[in-house]
């Protein structure tokens, strides 16, 4: 094992390009603070992943999955990450509306990206380009390729989850370099994005584990479902 975080351990190969990335059942919250399991979360996640990266590799987004080893596990491309958490908003929701003092639910046009720096000890605090710079997060010529890529991939999966009844609120972006390529890293599913069902609002992500909503397992499910057997 090369590292363990709280959704995933990531495992060597004998390939020096590639690892093993394999989903957990754990769930956290709030910075960790908050720490509990979803049954069967870590099978649900990576297949949701595995399908949205394969979506975005068919148009052009280049990621760092290979392929999948098993239920819970995909072999995917060793990158050099780069230490920034990257959010897309559509709909204000979550930590925007408890900043701005907005109410959720506010579609926003175009949509807001915002950079938060990924560092544990701090709480992945919010930064903005002059942070980057100062803290040396990523070169200043990367910024902007990372800027267009979540955009690109935004435009792809608003339609996809629409498709799918479902509203893509936000959701939350890692890359890394793989031979000098900005390559979309981590993962895409309940964990790191907000969902919400189109016709009734209700919440079909991390948030139900985080505000005690209940039927976890439940919401995790049905966006697999929709995502993944829904023609």
């Amino acid at each position: 094992m090369l590292y363990e975080g709280k959704a995933k351990k990531v495992y060597r190969t004998s390939d020096p390009d590639e690892l093993i990335q394999f989903f957990k059942d754990d769930a956290t919250a709030f910075n960790a603070q908050k720490r509990g399991t979803i049954h069967d979360k870590g099978i649900l996640n990576n297949q949701i992943s595995e399908h949205l990266f394969q979506l975005l590799e068919s148009r052009g987004i280049p990621t760092h999955f290979v392929g999948r080893v098993d239920d819970r596990s995909m072999r995917i491309k060793r990158l050099k990450m780069i230490p920034l958490e990257v959010v897309v908003r559509n709909v204000t929701a979550g930590s925007l509306s408890k900043r701005l003092g907005l109410p959720d639910g506010r579609e926003l046009f175009p949509p807001l990206v915002e950079l938060y720096y990924k560092d544990d000890a701090l709480g992945d605090p919010l930064i903005n380009e002059d942070h980057v710079r100062i803290l040396k997060a990523a070169e200043p010529e990367q910024l902007p390729v990372i800027r267009d890529l979540a955009l690109k991939i935004n435009e792809i999966l608003v339609p996809f989850f629409d498709e799918r009844n479902l509203v893509l609120v936000d959701f939350k972006l890692e890359f890394g370099l793989f031979r000098g390529m900005i390559v979309l890293g981590d993962e895409i599913g309940p964990d790191t994005c907000r969902l919400w069902d189109k016709s009734t609002r209700e919440s079909l992500d991390k948030d139900r584990f985080r505000k005690d909503l209940g039927k976890v397992e439940e919401a995790y499910g049905e966006v697999f479902r929709r995502v993944c057997q829904t023609q």
